[in-house]
């Protein structure tokens, strides 16, 4: 219970400074956020079919 308390005051204090920053800047770091993720994502990928073990 405490966790869900805890990521609704953080979700709400992301969103209030979504709130009051300039449309670019929002979507700037929407974009690199995107990156990152795919980024990630394609490693993790490329990483776990490298990795493949027959046990």
């Amino acid at each position: 219970m405490l966790f869900l308390v805890a990521a609704l005051m953080l979700l709400g204090v992301v969103l209030g400074t979504v709130a009051h920053a300039p449309l670019p800047v929002t979507a700037a770091v929407a974009v690199f956020i995107a990156a990152w993720l795919g980024v990630f994502a394609l490693r993790e990928y490329h990483g776990r079919r490298r990795h493949h073990s027959a046990d």
